[in-house]
């Protein structure tokens, strides 16, 4: 794909580089990093916008502590072809509108050169209008609904393809055919619940209901009640936030036992580490990563979890996005260097060669194996686990296997480096069953 190679920092001209040249070893601002370079020649900046307040701090907290980690991590092993990295990192608080905000001076004023921003899928949709116009290289890390086929965007976390796609078969071999299906009523939620639908149809097993919750609702009596007459095999969960955790204690309390298949509860929120035992009793949850993911990359001697909370012994968990975050950014600076600079540009056409991490030449993912970023759309091959909680909340891993990103590669299509675009494409666009 051919991209204009004129960057941003070089149209900003002299002036505004001699103004970055003289700012170089100060502060990158809140929460931010300082690198003591004499010139912006020997860095480069990178934006972590991420929770750390509001309804979404429990989940975009850990996100923000993880780049952290891997750009300490990079510097202190010389950065990224010899360049520092500095960070602009800023709280958005959960707010979209302040999403919005921070992310036009990441870009106008702070240009930097790769950004890191939101969890939910609302922000995300919230602030890519920015990112397209502004032709800025953006990192999408949350677990989410998929099919956004984006020429800037690289939505690395799993999609509900790849995290349906691993549980709910299992769950029909296991219980049965009869699913239930309660989702957060937006965007991620109720495409996620037409994932349920199109894969029912090809696991040969039936939705018996669908409930749509609002992020502010937390009482759950009702749905409950709708539950247990419905009388499933299991429940689909793809609840979200703080508000939607009451969900599984009330379950317990109603004595609702039913198996709950979910791509959002524990890898996310750490129910089974915050909530009494047992609400979290027979959640299977369809991942690319949990704290306790049972590589030696991730829990072995100086793996992942023991360099995260040696920086942080403060911190509850350590997430699924987190792990995105952290390895998307080693990604990133296989990308630049493979590249030989930082224009964006080239940096996109690095990544769409098709970067991979498990090789000799860069670390393995903590999820485990070779994971690969896929170019054609931008998505990543994902080693995928199922994750049972058991009565006690002990975790275990029941299955794992590598699962490729096949819904916009085979079904829509999507290759951006022949055909770049800005679509977001959905199920109903190609399955009768999820209208």
């Amino acid at each position: 794909m051919s991209r204009p190679s004129v960057s941003r920092r070089q149209f900003l001209g002299a002036s505004g580089a001699a103004l970055v040249a003289g700012l170089a070893g100060c502060s990158a601002g809140e929460g931010g990093t300082s690198t003591d370079t004499a010139s912006s020649a020997e860095t480069l900046k990178i934006g972590v916008l991420e929770d750390q307040s509001g309804n979404f701090a429990l989940v975009g907290d850990p996100k923000a502590k993880a780049s952290m980690l891997a750009i300490e991590e990079i510097n202190a092993n010389g950065g990224i072809d010899g360049m520092q990295i500095e960070t602009f990192q800023r709280d958005p608080q959960s707010d979209n509108q302040r999403y919005q905000e921070l992310t036009r001076t990441a870009i106008n004023e702070e240009n930097v050169d790769a950004l890191w921003a939101g969890y939910s899928s609302a922000t995300r949709e919230a602030i890519r209008p920015i990112i397209d116009r502004n032709e800025q290289l953006y990192f999408y890390t949350t677990q989410y609904e998929g099919g956004v086929c984006d020429e800037f965007t690289f939505a690395v976390g799993p999609t509900a393809r790849q995290q349906l796609g691993i549980v709910l078969p299992y769950l029909v071999e296991e219980f049965g055919p009869d699913i239930y299906t309660i989702a957060a009523d937006y965007n991620f939620g109720q495409l996620s619940a037409d994932w349920v639908k199109v894969l029912a149809n090809e696991n040969d097993a039936n939705v018996l209901g669908e409930e749509f919750i609002p992020l502010s609702e937390s009482s759950f009596g009702s749905t409950i009640n709708r539950i247990q007459e419905a009388d499933p095999d299991f429940v689909m969960s793809m609840l979200v936030g703080a508000n939607h955790t009451s969900f599984y204690e009330q379950k317990a309390s109603a004595g609702l036992d039913v198996p709950i298949g979910t791509s959002t509860a524990m890898a996310q929120g750490y129910e089974h580490r915050r909530l009494d035992a047992p609400a979290m009793a027979n959640i299977y949850a369809g991942v690319n990563y949990m704290e306790e993911v049972p590589t030696d990359s991730n829990t072995g001697d100086g793996g992942f979890v023991d360099r995260y909370f040696e920086k942080y012994p403060d911190a509850p968990y350590l997430n699924e996005e987190a792990e995105t975050n952290y390895f998307s950014t080693y990604m990133y600076k296989k990308a630049v260097e493979q590249a030989g600079t930082t224009e964006q540009p080239e940096v996109i056409d690095a990544l769409e060669s098709g970067i991979e991490l498990g090789t000799e030449e860069a670390p393995e993912a903590p999820e485990g194996e070779t994971i690969r970023l896929d170019g054609a759309t931008h998505h990543v091959d994902h080693h995928m686990w199922i994750m049972r909680a058991d009565e006690e909340h002990n975790v275990e891993a029941v299955e794992n296997r590598q699962i490729p990103e096949t819904f916009l590669s085979e079904t829509a299509g999507c290759n951006l480096p022949e055909n770049p675009e800005q679509t977001q494409y959905t199920p109903v666009d190609y399955y009768e069953e999820a209208e």
